[in-house]
């Protein structure tokens, strides 16, 4: 059997490129949200005051920017 038929490289490229695009609007998001909150250091109050409110609305912003993205990039 041949592998080449059971690998489209197309859809691998495109796969790879579209997942590229969402890790760095996630990342353009998150640091869009750090910026607009300038009274909360957020990394430092999750880290060294374990904010746990905020890891978990954090966390709850994660999702929701993720199915944005996951769901503009299928369609």
């Amino acid at each position: 059997m041949d592998v080449t038929g059971l690998i489209d490289l197309k859809l691998v490229v495109a796969s790879l490129v579209y997942s590229s695009l969402g890790l760095v609007v996630f990342v353009i998001a998150f640091v869009l949200l750090d910026l607009l909150t300038p009274k909360v250091h957020v990394w430092k109050e999750i880290c060294e005051k374990q904010n746990m409110a905020l890891a978990i609305f954090l966390g709850s912003v994660a999702i929701g920017i993720a199915l944005i993205i996951a769901s503009a990039i299928h369609g």
